[in-house]
């Protein structure tokens, strides 16, 4: 029988294609057929061309057969938000000010993914210039619903099966709100780890590129081909290379204590959502039994005051950046921005130098704050987003349970583990300290392993398409 590649596991899949049990070509017509399929009602990609598709196949496939090294993601499919420039696609961020943008070369993170074998899909749709204003993309679980902002179009393709893995960036919360809505992994590694020298930038104290897959082993996978040093960006350091995918392999030391974090906009959480966390808390302390000393394996733990000041300082951050970098776009063609992109552009114009000063202070500060919590749990657990994905294309949903993380440059990853009271997709965020990536994959694929394998809340979900 002919296997479905869309419904392999990354890992799965990498193997079959570096064993020669698949080919480049079978798989990239796989996921095509796939596309052709679900993408008219999906609207997840901002170009794709099957034709150049095809072509980076068969060239993958003659590399495999000259008996050359082959690379770390031999030929799997990877989507491209449409804010990375890639130079042999259109990169168009998501406004019509761009449209025919061809950049010349490609960015860091895409020549990294094709020396690694990848095969680069195609580009996925950004809400406009990666803030707020939507773009066509549908969430495939239900085609009323928003399948959230603004790396909407990479969770999507992923989501509906028509790329195994995607590339997104967070400046708010653009990679683990989409994840959670659409009902697949979210990883936004820490702050730094992966470059963006040719990304599109919003702020630089907080853009991230992140990952999108259906399994916890496929996000570490690309996210690890995609990190390293880049001297064209100067918040990334010459470190040694993380080996995240083996970390969802291990075995934590001692068993994994969790900080169930309510957090500054606990209020804006829907009942479903502060009904399912209660009810995740209380089966972690039935799977787990007690910690090491004795007491339960998730505490609930309330952060000081002053986090509520992160959520502010992330904003003003944001605003500036959007002002420095976008307010080019505002004064030559404002009549093509969105009232929401031009509302940004003149609020970050507004503020002070001192306020931009005491922003970036402020994010050094409470990280610093979390250093002892991070000393006794192994990782935060808190909401990904406030509740199921809006049933308005008009919005994306809001960042509330993502912006003081990116403020503080940690590492959260988004696990598909429960379901609202209308059964679509409640994400649970994993939060860790910054620079303990492989920590954090590694509690998080033990807390996935730990929960009942046949309770349909608890496991995978998958989209509803046929």
């Amino acid at each position: 029988m002919m296997t479905d590649v869309t419904r392999l596991p990354v890992v799965e899949l990498r193997d079959r294609l570096a064993a020669g049990a698949l080919s480049a070509l079978e798989v990239a017509e796989g996921f095509l057929a796939r596309c052709e399929a679900v993408e008219p009602e999906v609207r997840a990609f901002a170009f794709l061309d099957p034709e150049h598709v095809r072509a980076q196949a068969r060239r993958l496939d003659e590399h495999r057969k000259s008996g050359r090294p082959l690379g770390r993601l031999h030929g799997l499919p990877v989507a491209l938000k449409d804010t990375i420039d890639t130079a042999d696609m259109p990169t168009e961020n998501g406004t019509a000010v761009d449209k025919g943008r061809r950049p010349e070369e490609d960015a860091v993170a895409v020549s990294r993914l094709r020396q690694a074998g990848a095969l680069i899909f195609g580009k996925t749709v950004t809400t406009e210039l990666a803030y707020f204003a939507p773009g066509p993309t549908r969430n495939p679980h239900d085609l009323e619903r928003t399948p959230g902002g603004s790396s909407q179009g990479s969770a999507a393709a992923v989501a509906a099966g028509m790329a195994p893995l995607a590339v997104g960036t967070q400046t708010a919360g653009s990679v683990i709100r989409p994840a959670a809505f659409c009902g697949i992994v979210g990883f936004k590694p820490s702050f730094g780890l992966i470059p963006r020298s040719g990304v599109l930038t919003q702020c630089r104290e907080l853009d991230t590129l992140g990952t999108f897959a259906r399994d916890l082993e496929g996000a570490a996978l690309l996210a690890e081909g995609l990190q390293g040093h880049d001297e064209g960006d100067p918040d990334t350091r010459p470190l040694a290379a993380l080996p995240l995918l083996s970390a969802c392999g291990e075995m934590p030391p001692y068993q994994p204590l969790f900080a169930f974090v309510r957090g500054p906009t606990w209020d804006q959480a829907a009942a479903d959502t502060v009904e399912a966390f209660a009810e995740l808390a209380g089966a972690l302390g039935e799977i787990g039994g007690t910690g090491p000393d004795g007491e339960g394996i998730c505490d609930e733990v309330e952060l000081p005051e002053e986090f509520a000041e992160g959520i502010e300082a992330q904003l003003r951050l944001q605003h500036v950046g959007i002002a420095r970098n976008y307010g080019h776009y505002l004064d030559r063609h404002g009549e093509l921005m969105s009232p929401v992109l031009r509302q940004a552009v003149e609020q970050g114009r507004a503020l002070s130098a001192i306020e931009f000063l005491n922003a970036k202070d402020w994010a050094a500060v409470l990280r610093d704050g979390l250093d002892r919590l991070f000393e006794r749990y192994d990782a935060i657990l808190t909401p990904a987003a406030p509740g199921e994905a809006p049933r308005d294309l008009a919005i994306t949903g809001k960042p509330a349970f993502n912006a003081l993380w990116t403020l503080l440059g940690l590492p959260a990853v988004t696990l598909p583990l429960l379901a609202g009271e209308n059964g679509m997709p409640l994400g649970v965020q994993l939060v860790g300290r910054k620079g303990e990536d492989e920590r954090l994959l590694r509690t998080a694929a033990w807390l996935q392993r730990s929960l009942t394998a046949d309770d349909a809340s608890t496991t995978t979900r998958e989209a509803k398409l046929a």
